[in-house]
């Protein structure tokens, strides 16, 4: 029923109804920045690449034929942009998986001195924990992140991820499962949350990344909009607990602002 809600709005919109485009944009919006977010890491640059990727849909929206579903499509129009786009504090980030376990490895420290109150210490273990997963991701070269972003964590199918990316199923789950091999490997060496026996804890990195400026305290970017998942996460079984680190925050929300200036643009088009 929402589907067909959608493709009744994008035949509407394409005759000129601009409460449509409207409707439009305002159903995709969470999907393109949820997509935008996980390939580019910094919120900032998800929202500078959400808000392009979303005036391109509505400037072309007369290129959409209607020989497949119109998510696919707008997915399709994000991640030809993603795969073009390069965020300056993104690349600034991106490390080998050999370094990235370097990372995991210095500024463990028993004692937070940055605080002792316990829903700061909630707060920035969550931080913590989602900033080194999502980082995680940017090891992984730019189309195998955006097939292990489609397959793994939105869990479409190989045959919608093919069509996306323009590539074979084949081909597709072949790259998914190299790319699943080497996040569940390096979480699996690395991680205390999928594994216990590991000595790294998300609370033990608060004060060497809030030192190193990974995380800022005073303006967190992913734990005020996440449930707290590290405690989920530990009640699964190891192979479940690599694919839950990513998938127990929920989706999160385009930024109001954006969307306010997404309005601005449809005013100007019309």
């Amino acid at each position: 029923m929402v589907n067909q809600q959608l493709e009744d709005w994008v035949k509407k919109a394409k005759e000129g109804d601009r409460e449509a485009l409207e409707q439009i944009v305002l159903r995709v919006k969470d999907r393109v920045y949820h997509l935008s977010l996980k390939m580019l890491l910094y919120p900032e640059e998800a929202k500078d690449a959400t808000q392009d990727i979303l005036i391109k849909i509505i400037t072309h929206l007369g290129t959409f034929r209607g020989d497949s579903q119109f998510t696919t499509w707008v997915y399709r129009v994000a991640t030809n942009m993603l795969l073009s786009r390069k965020g300056k504090k993104t690349q600034a980030f991106r490390l080998s998986f050999d370094e990235y376990a370097d990372l995991i490895d210095r500024g463990q420290s028993e004692l937070v001195h940055y605080t002792q109150n316990e829903g700061e210490l909630s707060l920035l273990e969550e931080e913590v924990k989602m900033s080194c997963t999502q980082g995680l991701l940017l090891c992984l070269e730019d189309q195998a992140r955006l097939v292990y972003i489609l397959g793994e964590l939105l869990e479409l199918t190989s045959q919608q991820g093919a069509e996306i990316l323009d590539l074979s199923p084949a081909n597709f789950r072949k790259i998914l499962s190299r790319s699943r091999v080497k996040i569940r490997g390096f979480l699996q060496q690395k991680c205390g949350l999928v594994e216990p026996s590991h000595s790294c804890r998300c609370k033990k990195k608060i004060d060497y990344l809030i030192s190193d400026k990974v995380i800022d305290p005073e303006q967190l970017r992913f734990a005020p909009h996440s449930h707290r998942s590290i405690d989920l996460v530990k009640q699964l079984a190891e192979l479940e607990k690599v694919v839950a680190i990513y998938q127990t925050p929920p989706s999160q929300l385009a930024p109001p602002e954006l969307v306010e200036k997404i309005k601005e643009t449809l005013s100007l088009v019309r």
